[in-house]
């Protein structure tokens, strides 16, 4: 019986035609210990025999062929051919773009960039006591042009239209485009009405920058106070420059990123932060500075002078309620930032005052018990000092103290000065503020002259006593009249708002010879004064005029007069000082009680009433009557 035989083929490995020995002997063994059987169902024995098998190259040995790839070698190469092309495709274009086409991308690149820009910020507001506002901003645009992006071929109607609507002359345009090829700015500070139209114009290159322009809405009536700032918003006069550190703002910078015509599709935010100015408000109050205005206005022009000027001061703080000059400006209108008009000259013109001194001469020599109210004075119409002649516009005769003030008596006061020394006198002038600048912050402010008392002659402190050889400005005589309504103190001068508990002043006079020379000063306004044209109906005023020939490097000038009056309302009860002065009036009517002593009245009248101070007296008409002469 033919024993049945089973044959295994055993598969080798890649790297040899027959698997291992080792490996065959396992399997053998393995199959003679079973007891598996054939088809017959009789014992067997096993008998493997070993093929040799060459394994394909690069296939693993734990790599069955039931899973191996079948790829067809036509359809890789079809696969390497696209693959091929794509690739050529592509450096192709990138050849094309870095070559050929470069300028045209990086065009389109450098139209949608980063940039940085500058960020405004809004220059502090300016405002009276009440919070009424004397200068603002308005949003304007500055127009620049990047040069590079004006067409060659840009229609010359579209130039002159963009010309027209700047203000400015084709020529001189084209001209800024040849000069810079980078970045110019055509116009600062276009009203938005006019950028409107120009952006209408679609000219390329041309851009439009938002940023700020000062306003002033009272126009000429505060125009020397407030001042005005330059080109680049930085104050160049009055508050404007006296405040500019805390009135300016810093701009800042953003980054953002712009698209081809310049508009900005994503803002990254702040590089430098912006940091707007901060507000000031003024101790000035705008219905007093109105009627001020108006009512010099008046005065210089009716009477045919060159010039005046106001102010108008608390008594008690010191705070500057108005300042006002005439001729003046709009401070809105560039074109009339120039010439005379723009002068402060309450603060920076100096003069001769006058008689407007001798009340000071007074209170000095009452202070130092040398005369009294009652003491007598011959006057005599002339008096002869060291080779000169002191005159008066009248023969007054023998008065008494506060005659001399009435009168306004030269010789009168040169009698009382003589009595004192004049280093007392020297020391009352400097204790006043005269020859000093009245400290308020502003540029050009006057200091005026007061000469050393060892150079003084006799004739020169006589002439001092009635304000000759001695040069003020109007706000240093306002600031000194401040003795006359705080009992003897001089207080300090303030554009701001102040409180009156915190203010210091600095004692001068005594509250008795004060309170003495007060009633002088009434006597001046009242029947047979030198100004019954400043009474205010219901309120007690006392003041001082003074006419004094205008000095030359000549001379003095014939016929060219200073007319001035400073009163204190109501002189009972002092509230305010007013000083008024008026340059080269002309005409019959040229002293200071028939010029300038209405204006204070008119002044004085609108504050009583704005300021709610309650009439110290009945009304009642004016004992108007032809006023003696100074």
């Amino acid at each position: 019986m033919s024993r049945p035989t089973c044959k295994f083929r055993i598969f080798g490995s890649s790297h040899s035609a027959h698997p291992p020995a080792s490996f065959a002997e396992s399997v053998i063994r393995q199959h003679t210990q079973s007891n598996s059987q054939c088809t017959g169902g009789s014992s067997i024995v096993w008998e493997i025999t070993l093929t040799s098998y060459q394994m394909p190259r690069n296939v693993t040995f734990n790599q069955t062929p039931l899973v191996k790839a079948n790829v067809s070698r036509g359809r890789s190469t079809l696969v390497m051919i696209f693959m091929s092309i794509a690739f050529a495709s592509c450096a192709v274009r990138a050849f094309w773009i870095q070559v050929i086409d470069r300028k045209f991308y990086e065009k389109k690149g450098a139209s949608r960039v980063e940039h940085i820009i500058d960020v405004r910020a809004e220059r502090g507001k300016i405002m009276d006591t009440n919070g009424m506002v004397l200068a603002t901003n308005v949003l304007v645009k500055s127009i620049w042009v990047d040069p590079k992006e004006i067409p060659e071929d840009l229609e010359p109607g579209k130039l002159v239209m963009l010309a027209r609507l700047l203000g400015m002359p084709a020529q001189q345009i084209t001209a800024q485009f040849d000069r810079d090829k980078t970045f110019v700015y055509l116009k600062h500070q276009v009203p938005l009405g006019e950028a409107d139209k120009i952006k209408s114009l679609g000219i390329p290159g041309i851009y439009q920058t938002t940023e700020y322009k000062r306003l002033y809405p009272e126009e000429e009536v505060t125009a020397q106070l407030i001042g005005f700032t330059g080109i680049t918003g930085a104050g160049e006069d009055g508050v404007e420059l006296a405040q500019d550190a805390k009135l300016g703002a810093v701009d800042g910078t953003k980054l953002v990123i712009r698209d081809r015509v310049g508009h900005i599709v994503e803002d990254l935010g702040n590089v430098n932060a912006a940091r707007p100015g901060i507000d000031v408000q003024l101790a000035l109050n705008g219905s007093i500075q109105y009627s001020a205005f108006n009512a010099l206005r008046s005065a210089v022009i009716n009477s045919n002078a060159q010039a005046g000027s106001a102010v108008v001061v608390d008594g008690h703080t010191g705070e500057i309620l108005a300042l006002a000059n005439y001729p003046s400006y709009d401070p809105n209108d560039r074109s009339l930032l120039r010439g005379p008009a723009l002068r402060n000259r309450v603060v920076t013109d100096v003069f001769e005052p006058g008689s407007i001194m001798k009340p000071f001469t007074v209170s000095l020599a009452l202070d130092l018990r040398r005369v009294s109210p009652d003491s007598l004075v011959e006057t005599n119409r002339t008096f002869p000092l060291d080779g000169a002649t002191i005159t008066d516009d009248a023969n007054f005769g023998t008065l008494t103290v506060a005659g001399v003030i009435q009168k306004s008596s030269n010789i009168g006061a040169t009698k009382i000065a003589l009595t004192m020394k004049p280093e007392e006198m020297w020391k009352m002038y400097t204790a006043l503020g005269f020859g000093h600048a009245p400290d308020l912050g502003f540029p050009g402010a006057g200091v005026g002259i007061v000469r050393p008392w060892r150079k003084w002659h006799r004739i020169e402190q006589a002439t001092m006593s009635y304000g000759y050889g001695v040069s003020v400005s109007l706000i240093q005589l306002a600031h000194a009249y401040t003795v006359f309504a705080n009992n003897g103190r001089l207080v300090p001068l303030s554009l701001y708002k102040t409180d009156e508990a915190s203010v210091q002043g600095t004692r001068i006079f005594t509250e008795h010879t004060t309170d003495e020379v007060r009633g002088m000063l009434e006597s001046v306004v009242a029947k047979g004064g030198t100004a019954p044209q400043a009474e205010v109906p219901g309120y007690s005023v006392g003041g001082k005029t003074g006419t004094a020939y205008t000095a030359t490097r000549h001379g003095y000038e014939r016929n060219a007069y200073r007319a001035s009056f400073v009163g204190v309302i109501p002189i009972r009860n002092p509230r305010l000082v007013i000083a008024v002065s008026v340059d080269k009036p002309k005409g019959a009517k040229h002293y200071g009680g028939d010029v300038s002593g209405p204006v204070f009245a008119e002044i004085a009248q609108t504050a009583m009433r704005v300021l709610n101070v309650q009439p110290d007296e009945p009304v009642s008409k004016a004992a108007h009557q032809e006023p003696l002469l100074n």
